[in-house]
């Protein structure tokens, strides 16, 4: 018959608890490092981080006077991630020279310097199969869904699916976006 004497020693266990849960935090640090800098996204750039906090819905946000600006802002700089997002918003009709008939910019005039009443156009490009019926300087009010268009590259368009002409708003123009805005877009 064979008799174990064990000892056990307060100092060596707690030792070997922190030395497991030293490594269990080291394993776990390191993956996350991995993830961030070497795994490859989707573009298949290395050390390129996306948050990507798309949430689909069939949800119309609404583009208001104090949002319109942050939200052009937010949506030029990432496209990809507000395609398919469902917009409402007022502006008036706008056309360059080389757009087709059913292409038009849902404009608001950015107020620069408000001491010389200096404004800038700002607005999105919209697709509308009977834009041809709305007449420049018409302010309208549309509904539509975002996606990926092509002007000299790759822009965020409004593909229209409601317009009709309304009044001139009160506050034609839109003030320059800030810093304060956080740029999400599953919430305008």
């Amino acid at each position: 018959m064979f008799l174990y004497n064990l000892k056990l020693n307060g100092s060596r266990i707690l030792k070997f608890i922190f030395i497991v849960m030293l490594l269990i935090i080291l394993i776990i640090f390191s993956i996350g490092i991995y993830n961030i800098y070497f795994k490859k996204n989707d573009s298949n750039e290395t050390g390129v981080v996306t948050l990507t906090d798309t949430i689909k819905t069939d949800e119309v946000f609404e583009i208001t006077d104090d949002n319109y600006t942050n939200i052009l802002q937010a949506v030029t700089n990432d496209i990809d991630s507000y395609i398919g997002c469902k917009i409402h918003f007022t502006g008036y009709v706008y056309r360059l020279i080389d757009f087709d008939d059913n292409e038009f910019v849902l404009a608001r005039d950015m107020l620069v310097n408000e001491s010389t009443s200096q404004s800038l156009v700002v607005g999105f490009l919209c697709t509308y199969d009977t834009a041809y019926e709305f007449k420049d300087n018409t302010w309208v009010d549309i509904t539509g869904t975002i996606i990926k268009g092509d002007y000299y590259g790759d822009i965020a368009q409004i593909q229209v699916t409601n317009m009709f002409e309304c009044d001139e708003p009160e506050n034609k123009y839109v003030s320059v976006p800030d810093d304060t805005y956080i740029p999400t877009s599953n919430m305008f």
